[in-house]
């Protein structure tokens, strides 16, 4: 639909909901610069917090206030695209993620959401010629948490339905993998075989392999299992940045980069292929470590890489998070560490010396004190105090290490959904004392902490609409704990939505250039069916994105409702 606005501009382009997905931004002005319109514009600029539009040039904010303001800065040739009644919030930057593993389990059997072992079961069963690697049944996203009987299940469950197809089905969160006796067999898991250091194979009375393995026992099986093909992970990672951008996200920091998508996501981006922004930490665990520590930090166009990941314990719900103390609800057991705490200092201060930012996954209490004193040191030691060095989840801390985290000028970054998916059951890992340090964002927020916000998907979702719901109100989709489980913790609106923004950025040494919307800083935004400041938070999770707009590149549009 075209018409004339106020005779000042040439064609407007009015977006009740925009078909089809593409990556550069169609009818730019003749002076290649677009206006955009809605009901209310939030920069995040203290300046001026709330317009009604902004113009784009050359890929940078050019102006924002007022229509007739920004028009008069655009000039009489701008594009001008009224997008109605939308908000424009800064480009959404998911701070954890994992883009391979997203496009993988987009292709494989999901056993997200399963209410129980049968229900798992049912979907294995059928599951889908995608989820075949070679010969194996590849699946994720089970969790007997969610279960009636709350148990691990075992191989014999599996082998019922395919005796002699080997199967390997990881947990929701990556720290656990049931397999089946075929699995077993390959991998050449026997009764004998012993637990890996950092790893746990769960055995039953008779000393048996139950065909559950935890964290580094993973490993094991892992490396039988067939390679996906170049084409197949083109494909599956082509999807999970199509996935991103449909749920508002202009960017992601991915958690944890192999070599080879590395290598893809740097061809794409030189190509200008590359539709959002990726900022990559290194995978800091295998073999590959040494060719990143060789060739150092990297700067594309919309790729970075200028951060390790390493990660020093399991997972809570896995039981597999390296507490001081036992599990609440396994004495004798205190979780486990991936790597012991010399390898890892060894390891950290490599990275730090080479100039790059150390991101270390830490759930457990003992892994996260392990974590400061080992960072603190380390930028001691290298002179990297200003390295802005992360700590990722940060979910179970003591009170004293939560302070000591603000105070010392690291990163937290913390995954809201982790909480609302974690209450059922978390208390009963740790007990009612250490809860008190779990999941605190208010916490970490008052030890001078900056906080960036992610989903840490595949294990959750990516929409970030969601991950805005949870942080606001620490409620499930249902709306229970009526008032937000440990609601002390709760973010307000305008901090949750900072955490996915000018969090982000800073975490990624990017907030002179993205988080808000200024005059000079990239056309990084996103259109929303809802306020996310002022909208009751109930609205969030059933809202649309219209728009995701990437340095001036409309790289996804909603099709017409």
């Amino acid at each position: 639909m075209l018409r004339r606005l106020c005779g000042l501009v040439g064609a407007v382009i009015v977006f009740s909901g925009l078909g089809g997905c593409t990556r550069n931004t169609p009818g730019a002005g003749a002076s290649g610069t677009s206006v955009y319109v809605a009901r209310r514009i939030r920069t995040l600029d203290a300046a001026r917090p709330v317009v009604e539009a902004l113009a784009v040039r050359d890929g940078k904010v050019l102006a924002t206030g007022t229509r007739e303001e920004v028009l008069q800065a655009a000039g009489a040739d701008a594009r001008v695209v009224d997008l109605g009644e939308v908000t424009v919030v800064p480009g959404l930057t998911d701070a954890h993620g994992h883009l391979a593993g997203l496009g993988q389990a987009e292709a494989q059997v999901s056993l997200v959401g399963a209410a129980s072992k049968q229900e798992a079961l049912s979907r294995i069963a059928s599951a889908p010629g995608t989820s075949y690697q070679g010969a194996w049944l590849i699946g994720q996203g089970w969790d007997q948490n969610d279960w009636p009987e709350k148990a691990f299940p075992t191989r014999q469950d599996l082998d019922a339905i395919h005796a002699g197809v080997p199967v390997m089905l990881s947990r929701i969160d990556g720290h656990a993998a049931w397999v089946n006796s075929e699995a077993l067999r390959r991998a050449g898991i026997t009764r004998d075989t012993k637990d890996p250091t950092g790893g746990r194979i769960l055995r039953d009375a008779s000393g048996e392999a139950t065909g559950i393995l935890l964290d580094n026992a993973m490993d094991l099986v892992g490396v039988v299992v067939p390679a996906l093909s170049d084409a197949e992970h083109a494909t599956h990672l082509s999807a999970a940045l199509a996935r991103i951008a449909r749920v508002g996200l202009t960017g992601v920091h991915d958690a944890g980069m192999d070599l080879r998508t590395f290598r893809l996501l740097q061809k794409w981006d030189k190509e200008g292929k590359l539709p959002l922004r990726v900022y990559a930490m290194a995978a800091g665990q295998g073999a590959e470590r040494d060719t990143f520590l060789r060739d150092g930090p990297y700067q594309g166009h919309r790729l970075t890489l200028r951060a390790v990941k390493l990660v020093l314990d399991g997972a809570l719900g896995s039981r597999g998070a390296a507490l001081h103390e036992d599990y609440t609800d396994e004495h004798g057991h205190r979780g486990l560490l991936m790597m012991p705490p010399d390898e890892y200092e060894r390891r950290v201060t490599a990275f730090m010396a080479a100039g790059f930012q150390v991101c270390t996954h830490a759930i457990g209490d003992r892994a996260n004190t392990l974590v400061l004193d080992t960072l603190l040191h380390a930028a001691e030691a290298t002179g990297s105090k200003d390295g802005r060095h992360r700590v990722e989840h940060a979910q179970v801390m003591r009170l004293e290490d939560i302070d000591r985290l603000g105070k010392s000028g690291l990163v937290a970054s913390v995954q809201p959904m982790h909480a609302t998916s974690d209450m059922p059951w978390a208390e009963a890992r740790v007990g009612p004392e250490r809860i008190r340090g779990a999941y605190a964002w208010q916490r970490l927020k008052s030890s001078g902490a900056v906080l960036a916000l992610g989903s840490d998907f595949p294990v959750e979702r990516p929409d970030v609409l969601a991950g805005l719901y949870a942080a606001r109100t620490r409620q499930d989709a249902r709306g229970t704990p009526a008032n937000g489980w440990h609601a002390d913790q709760r973010l307000s609106a305008q901090e949750a939505l900072e955490g996915f923004t000018v969090g982000a950025a800073y975490a990624s040494f990017a907030e002179s250039r993205r988080g808000r919307l200024q005059p000079g800083m990239d056309a990084d935004f996103v259109a929303l069916t809802v306020d996310p400041v002022d909208a009751p938070p109930a609205e969030l999770p059933g809202a649309q994105v219209r728009l995701t707009v990437v340095g001036g590149d409309e790289v996804y549009r909603a099709e017409d409702t």
